[in-house]
């Protein structure tokens, strides 16, 4: 009898093994894909992370970028404003110095110069033509130089025409008289050349007309036959 118990005993084990086994194998398997649930949200979160973090990086080199750009920029800037300030400081202190030398000049071409004036006078005379030099040469130091306008093609950027002188041996637009002489200060416009600018008479323009039509006629002509 107590074998028998043995046995029933021994055989109970053994089917309840088989169970046992499976049902912890099922709990491992299922802690191995919680584990590697977790493993891979970390490694997502990481690489997350890992993605913001490069594109900070990425962000804070461009703004570095702009910042040293905008910085060369005003650099640039500053260097030049310090130029112009060198160069063009002076620019209203030079337009009234203009003044008197106009008066100078003036009264210099006033004086008649075939006159036999008294030693004084030719002191004087001489005295002036110095001081003029000095304060040409005192401007050309400081960067103003006369423009030279008589016999030039007129150019607006550099003289203002005052009048109209009919010169039938000139050509049209050419500065033949000086009102009042135009200064530059290095390569900017200090003051405009006031001038006198030829043009040809009513009958020579008619004559020219003439001309340019009756070539124009004959080049037609020729086309035509052409």
């Amino acid at each position: 009898m107590e074998k028998e118990k043995q046995n029933d005993e021994y055989e109970t084990q053994e089917d309840n093994k088989p169970e046992d086994l499976t049902e912890t194998q099922d709990e491992n398997l299922d802690e191995n894909i919680d584990n590697e649930k977790e493993e891979n949200s970390e490694e997502e979160i990481a690489q997350t992370d890992d993605d913001k973090s490069k594109e900070e990086i990425r962000g804070l080199k461009e703004e570095k970028i702009r910042v040293l750009a905008e910085m060369e920029n005003l650099r640039k800037r500053f260097d030049r404003e310090k130029i112009d300030s060198i160069k063009y400081g002076s620019v209203n202190f030079a337009r009234d110095i203009l003044s008197p030398i106009d008066n100078l000049e003036r009264a210099l071409s006033a004086i008649n110069k075939e006159d036999d004036h008294p030693q004084s006078i030719k002191n004087l005379i001489e005295g002036l033509l110095m001081v003029k030099k000095e304060i040409l040469n005192a401007l050309e130091k400081n960067g103003i130089t006369k423009i030279d306008s008589v016999n030039k093609k007129f150019d607006p950027n550099l003289h203002q025409a005052m009048m109209e002188i009919e010169d039938d041996n000139l050509d049209e637009g050419v500065v033949i008289q000086e009102i009042q002489t135009g200064y530059m200060m290095h390569d900017r416009l200090l003051r405009p050349a006031m001038v006198g600018v030829s043009k040809k008479s009513k009958q020579q323009s008619e004559t020219e007309i003439k001309k340019d039509l009756n070539s124009d006629e004959s080049e037609n002509k020729k086309d035509h036959k052409n």
